[in-house]
């Protein structure tokens, strides 16, 4: 099997080459995964109780590298566990080996890693896992780890669930703390769980008080008065019961229109429609409602993200972080220090981000990219709260234009449209492609994967992809074997525990065949 869960005594550090391009993009031969955790070179194995936790390799925990998949931080050791490992080992959990991803948690695909590509599950091995999160959605789809931990900044957590057939759930902003999670993008990072089902995502969350906990040491958690305050505004947080809180009947599920693009899959939107008639049947309305600036959601993205990137690499010099180039008599290139570094230490995909990041805040492009850009983040996060029931706790109700409404969304009474309890929408607009045919696209066409994905993260909203049936030709045996596909659910902020439960709810009847 491919490295889905890599373990400390597997990290032999790797020589930095220049065609280090050439060789990633050779599938490496799968290595077996090991059952227990290595400490000090011992396997320790795991108390039957306990609930297997694997890793993001961009999350610290005690007994293993952390190397965020690059050359840079080969053999890295942080002497602690990151905040959510160990609220989880105080809740039983058992840390079994760290999941592979893509560099920097930069890719659509678990390709851009500098030590192994991560391949989809038995029989789909051909396939992409999704990225950036692709071991975690591997590990917990092959049964190596019950839970996993992944890490979501547009739709990394999300997207290789979709690909695997697993659940994955991006959070709230701030509600779980990222103190000991290597930053990519501080005000998109989320940790996410990932799970065969939805359950043991619920029960972390609510019935464990996960979603109570804030941590000082984090700036972006949300202080506890805050959390007490979002939560006494919401239902479900009391207790984890899904045949209460998660009844379809009476909910109102919003269909966005702008996501029907052209480049969406015809079967993704049959199981879509499908997965919609599915929420008729159970009780649940299903109406259109527009999210206008979603078009330029993904470019806003991709300003913001590179260039809070670019800032958050430009520690890695070999001096103060990362390993040295020790290959030259000097690392310096052209008079510039440690060049030689950074360039031999970051994959191509993490160079052109910071590249792209680097002009995006220069003082001749930050006025007409970098701040549009968070303009339009306002519009987003602003389009959001016009369509849901529940105001954003964190922001001031204020009124909405109609005139900015798509003209084919019709209107409820005087006052607008129909407001809704959830979005409902594809988690991305293809199945899982070919790993050769992942490696010859262009970057551009690798980030439209993310069209569906980054919206909620720009909003701060929480996500959970869910596997839904999709049509399947009789005939097609490519089809036949890639016969799910993810189905997004987006709630308002802080309605996670609602969220959870609905989509605990809805599974079964949007997914009827067996996976595992």
């Amino acid at each position: 099997m491919s490295a889905y869960v890599r373990h400390s005594h597997l990290r032999a550090a790797r020589r930095v080459i220049s065609s280090r391009d050439q060789w990633r993009a050779i599938i490496l031969p799968r290595r077996s995964l090991h059952q227990s955790t290595i400490r000090d070179g011992v396997p320790v194995q795991s108390s039957e109780q306990a609930t297997r936790l694997a890793v993001k390799d961009n999350i610290a925990a005690i007994g293993f590298t952390t190397t965020c998949a690059s050359n840079i931080l080969t053999g890295n050791t942080i002497p602690f566990d990151a905040t959510i490992v160990r609220q989880f080992k105080e809740r039983g959990a058992t840390v079994t080996g760290k999941a592979g991803m893509d560099e920097f948690g930069m890719g659509t695909h678990s390709t851009t890693s500098a030590f192994e590509t991560v391949h989809n599950v038995l029989g789909l091995e051909a396939y992409s896992a999704g990225g950036s999160s692709g071991g975690s959605a591997v590990a917990v789809r092959t049964g190596e780890a019950e839970l996993a931990l992944g890490t979501d900044t547009g739709g990394s957590v999300r997207m290789p669930a979709a690909y695997t057939g697993t659940v994955g759930f991006k959070p709230s902003y701030g509600m779980l703390s990222r103190w000991g999670v290597v930053p990519y993008a501080n005000s998109l990072d989320t940790v996410g769980l990932l799970a065969r089902a939805v359950e043991p995502i619920g029960k972390a969350i609510v019935q464990q008080g996960l979603y109570l906990e804030d941590d000082d040491n984090d700036p972006t958690s949300l202080p506890s008065q805050a959390r007490k305050r979002c939560t006494s505004a919401r239902r479900g947080y009391t207790s984890w019961n899904p045949g209460k809180e998660g009844a379809i009947q009476g909910l109102t599920f919003g269909i966005p229109i702008e996501y029907n693009i052209e480049e969406l899959d015809s079967r993704m939107r049959q199981g879509w429609i499908m997965a919609a008639e599915k929420i008729k049947q159970l009780g649940g309305r299903v109406v259109p409602v527009s999210l206008p600036t979603t078009k330029n959601a993904l470019s806003t993205y991709y300003v913001i993200a590179p260039a809070e990137a670019a800032s958050n690499l430009s520690k890695y010099d070999g001096i103060r972080y990362g390993q040295r180039d020790s290959e030259h008599a000097s690392d310096s290139f052209e008079g510039i220090l440690y060049a030689k570094t950074r360039e031999t230490g970051f994959g191509s995909e993490v160079k052109r981000r910071i590249v792209l990041g680097s002009y995006t805040l220069s003082s001749e492009a930050m006025d007409n990219y970098f701040i549009q850009a968070q303009k339009v983040r306002r519009l987003v996060k602003k389009d959001f709260d016009r369509v849901f029931k529940l105001s954003n706790p964190l922001q001031d109700q204020e009124a909405f234009d109609l005139s900015e409404m798509e003209e084919t969304v019709q209107l409820e009474n005087k006052l607008g449209p129909a407001q809704v309890d959830f979005l409902l929408c594809p988690t991305a607009p293809t199945t899982p492609p070919l790993l050769d045919d992942v490696m010859k696209q262009t970057p551009l066409d690798s980030y439209m994967n993310d069209v569906f994905t980054v919206p909620a993260s720009l909003a701060g909203l929480p996500a959970i992809s869910i596997p839904m049936d999709i049509p399947v030709g009789s005939t097609n045996e490519e089809e036949k074997l890639l016969s799910f596909g993810g189905l997004q659910i987006i709630g308002q902020y802080w309605d996670d525990a609602r969220l959870l439960s609905v989509a605990d709810s809805l599974s079964p009847h949007v997914l009827q065949q067996r996976l595992f």
